[in-house]
């Protein structure tokens, strides 16, 4: 991909249901991923561990939504033991932030006091949401985070949360793995509902997060 690849570009590849990667944080090249089988989680099929429950009800950590977009990216981009290259490259960051600016990218953060401990960001197009990457220091902090996003794309008439892959720590939520023909009808369908990011309360506690979950569910 040449450095001609503009937002709008981006915005098409979505739409038509296909995301970008970098082999390292320092390579400047992009390319576009068009996996055979996509994971994603089903909205009202959320599994909700009871322990991981109890804790969004505590409220151990304040969520907050779009504050923070560029240090979350910044997080999840950075070296951690076991995973010292990313693939979200310096190029791919920006065009993030121009989708951030255009409302068309959010961030959902998980904050100690003044510190962000967790959290996650992705793409918005109608009813679909694109989860792009998360990542934690404390706890439990992206997961709670998770949880955050799932209630506020309930509330909001969301109908498709793309997780791109099927991992491990996603399928203990409820995640599958569906084919490429399959995830383009649901694509396609989501595209056209007016999903609202902002449906729910940007201060919604845990226990309303819950509530909505549960009445999807």
């Amino acid at each position: 991909m040449d450095n001609a690849f503009t937002v709008e570009d981006l915005i098409a590849c979505y739409a038509r249901g296909v995301f970008p990667m970098a082999d390292a944080r320092e390579d400047e090249s992009v390319f576009l991923i068009d996996p055979e089988r996509r994971g994603v989680l089903p909205l009202g099929d959320f599994h909700l561990p009871k322990r991981l429950a109890r804790t969004v009800r505590a409220d151990l950590y304040a969520i907050r939504i779009d504050t923070a977009f560029d240090a979350v990216i910044e997080n999840c981009a950075a070296s951690r033991p076991g995973r010292l290259e990313t693939w979200i490259n310096h190029p791919i960051q920006r065009l993030y932030g121009q989708l951030f600016a255009r409302g068309l990218a959010h961030s959902v953060e998980a904050w100690r006091g003044d510190e962000l401990v967790g959290g996650l960001y992705g793409v918005s197009l109608g009813g679909a949401f694109f989860g792009e990457s998360m990542f934690s220091t404390a706890r439990d902090a992206s997961k709670v985070a998770l949880v955050h996003l799932v209630a506020r794309l309930l509330a909001g008439g969301y109908q498709l949360l793309d997780t791109q892959f099927i991992t491990d720590h996603l399928a203990q939520f409820g995640v599958i793995e569906i084919s490429r023909a399959d995830y383009r009808r649901r694509l396609s369908k989501a595209l056209t509902a007016p999903g609202d990011f902002y449906g729910l309360a940007a201060g919604a506690t845990g226990a309303a997060c819950l509530q909505a979950i549960s009445q999807a569910s």
